[in-house]
């Protein structure tokens, strides 16, 4: 299914060169035809599919989406708007950005998805890693996976310099132990938001991340 026409792209290009609510405006209802309201289609589609799959999921692509507009209040880049369209997926979609889900992003700069963990507070930090030291070889086994890494590659996330004496012996296992955020990304050809195959191929990357995301839910739980 196409959700999305070339305009989507062409409409963030042009934004780009042209970045005031002026030009915005002017262009509003061509943003609301050929970006918004295709972007929360989507979005509700693929929030019913990974629903099948995540008895949690309940929310609305309205829970899900972020503004387009930018916020510029602690900003040196006053533009307004946002060049990508974005949302996550996840149990509390966008009240809740430290929450083990998918974040996708959709702009000329290319396709984004992301996954795991973000922006977890400092209780949830200990959670996770306490999850890791006890359940070692399980989460080796996850970010070790084959498919796992040819899609995305290594688990991201900032790292504290000093080993807690708790973890001494487990990072030496496994240093990500000791991040302070677990998130893994890719960033596809822009094309691929205008195939017929996009929804497919998003959750192909789902399905790949879902035992980590698993597994940091489960870490949150406990």
């Amino acid at each position: 299914m196409h959700y999305f026409s070339e305009d989507y792209l062409i409409f963030f290009k042009e934004l780009a060169a042209n970045n005031h609510k002026e030009w915005f405006d002017s262009n509003r209802k061509r943003y609301e035809r050929s970006v918004r309201l295709p972007f929360q289609l989507f979005v509700s589609d693929l929030i019913t599919a990974v629903s099948q799959v995540d008895p949690d999921l309940h929310i609305e692509a309205k829970d899900a989406i972020f503004r387009i507009n930018r916020d510029v209040r602690f900003s040196k880049d006053k533009t307004p708007y946002k060049l990508f369209c974005s949302a996550i997926i996840s149990k509390f979609g966008k009240a809740n950005k430290g929450y083990p889900g998918m974040y996708i992003e959709m702009g000329p700069e290319g396709y984004f998805i992301y996954g795991g963990v973000y922006m977890p507070e400092k209780a949830e930090i200990e959670m996770i890693r306490r999850e890791i030291l006890y359940n070692l070889k399980a989460f080796n086994a996850i970010v070790e996976a084959d498919d796992f890494k040819e899609m995305f590659g290594s688990v991201q996330g900032d790292r504290n310099k000093k080993t807690d004496p708790a973890y001494a012996e487990a990072v030496k296992v496994q240093p990500l132990i000791l991040n302070k955020q677990w998130y893994h990304f890719v960033k596809l050809d822009p094309q691929t938001i205008l195939r017929p195959e996009l929804m497919e191929t998003t959750l192909k990357h789902f399905q790949t991340a879902l035992p980590l995301q698993i597994f940091l839910i489960d870490a949150l739980n406990n």
